[in-house]
């Protein structure tokens, strides 16, 4: 069977199927949830280590939201085309053969399943600050929320996105509170003009401003990545060739629009030389608003963000492995649905991952080596692009990329860019993440193999 007849395969036969129940508005909530997380705190201080001058500290946000907007483009043609769930591994599985997909679903799925434990982690230790009693549980919290989670996803899409709203629209109005405090009440705790100019860091020049605005981009690509969360939901939005566009482009304004503020807020109250390589920029400026309440504050928003974000990711990784296991590309019972339209051994078997990643705590190593496959990923993606143009001149397109080729080029081949750069500028992980890459291909066979014979023996009896 090949991959185009693999399109058409059901979940398994006596089971539930995915509600077709979520529109524009839960697509931009998954983005926001998944995208604005643990990251908002660090990513300010780590960009004005290399650019500490105001102007190309905001500036390279808006670069970035320019890059994320070229590839949303090609993204929403083919999120609007192949409206299946399961994310970025259903274009590479139909454009370029099942073992291009089945590289970008299993890397997807571990990280995004290393990505929850992490979170998890970051949320006990954030409670064990704002409530002492819980401090030293962070493992206890983490699995909590994780099992909590995955019973309120058990029970349904509908409960799953009610969650995925909710959460948003909190941590999205929380930080919106906060860019208004830090304008309205934050001009008092400024230093001086002359104070703030004296302590000012100078500027690089040359190659090393070129380089380090170059790493700076590269934090604001990786910290905006996720405004595409629609697309791993594409058989359950009601009407796909329109919503899915809307939801990707809707992410993208909200996500750089919600960091570009949260940046000017901060060098609204900080001098640049204070956010620079401060870990906790955002939690600095805070309490420069709210004195000694101001971490309590930020901890709280947090705290909400990454509750956002680990519902958003356990969804994301049960509809990427119940794509795979639709086309076998994992044990088909992974593909069983209950009534409530929820993949539920998916769930369960991304949940168990998690858990693990958590007690264990070696998602570490998981993240940094998969993260060569995050940039890999996209590349297949507007690779794919190019491919089902020349391949299926006749497919469906309700959404056109605008500016084809060029725009899908351009996304193309700033993503080469950022790849040999994620290359060169981590080579403790590089030589792991390509030894997966070959020890991939096994794993690929073995595990046709064992679907396609879990299926014949399900079929015979």
């Amino acid at each position: 069977m090949n991959s185009e007849q693999a399109e058409s395969l059901p979940a398994q036969p006596g089971r539930g199927r995915l509600l077709q129940v979520l529109g524009v508005w839960f697509g931009i909530a998954a983005a926001i949830g998944n995208t604005i997380a643990a990251g908002i705190v660090r990513a300010q201080g780590y960009i004005a280590g290399f650019l500490p001058n105001v102007w190309m500290f905001l500036g390279v946000w808006l670069l970035g939201g320019i890059y994320a907007l070229v590839g949303a483009s090609s993204l929403a043609e083919l999120g609007a085309a192949i409206p299946r769930s399961g994310g970025q591994y259903n274009y590479s599985r139909r454009a370029l053969g099942e073992y291009a997909g089945f590289i970008v679903g299993w890397s997807d799925w571990l990280s995004t399943c290393g990505t929850n434990a992490a979170v998890g982690l970051v949320i006990g230790e954030y409670l064990g600050v704002l409530v002492p009693a819980l401090a030293g549980y962070d493992k206890t919290i983490a699995v909590s929320v994780l099992l909590g989670f995955a019973l309120l996803q058990w029970r349904g899409v509908i409960w799953g996105s009610a969650a995925q709203l909710l959460t948003s629209a909190l941590k999205s109005g929380a930080f919106v509170i906060l860019v208004l405090a830090c304008f309205l009440l934050g001009g008092k705790s400024r230093p001086s003009a002359e104070v703030v100019a004296s302590a000012q860091p100078v500027l690089a020049s040359g190659w090393a401003l070129a380089l380090g605005f170059m790493f700076a981009l590269q934090k604001v690509v990786y910290t905006v990545d996720g405004w595409d969360g629609v697309i791993y939901f594409g058989e359950e939005v009601r009407d796909p060739g329109r919503d899915v566009p809307r939801a990707i482009f809707g992410s993208v304004f909200s996500i750089i629009g919600i960091y570009f503020l949260l940046s000017a807020a901060v060098a609204y109250v900080l001098p640049m030389n204070q956010i620079a390589g401060n870990d906790f920029a955002l939690g600095a400026a805070a309490e420069r608003v709210f004195g000694s309440y101001g971490d309590i504050v930020i901890r709280s928003i947090i705290i909400i963000s990454l509750l956002s974000c680990i519902n958003a990711c356990q969804m994301f990784a049960t509809r990427v492995l119940y794509a795979m296991s639709c086309d076998r590309l994992f044990f088909r019972v992974a593909s069983r649905v209950n009534t409530g339209g929820t993949p539920v051994v998916a769930l369960a078997l991304s949940t168990g991952v998690g858990i693990a990643f958590t007690i264990s705590k070696q998602f570490s190593q998981v993240i940094d080596m998969l993260a060569f496959f995050f940039v890999a990923n996209y590349t297949l993606s507007f690779i794919s692009l190019f491919r089902l143009r020349a391949k299926e001149p006749e497919m469906p397109r309700p959404y056109r990329a605008w500016g084809y080729p060029w725009t899908t080029a351009i996304a193309l081949i700033s993503s080469i860019a950022f790849l040999i750069g994620a290359v060169f500028a981590d080579r403790e992980n590089t030589p792991w993440a390509l030894g997966l890459l070959v020890a991939s291909y096994p794993l690929f066979r073995v595990m046709k193999w064992a679907s396609r014979r879990g299926h014949s023996e399900s079929v015979s009896t």
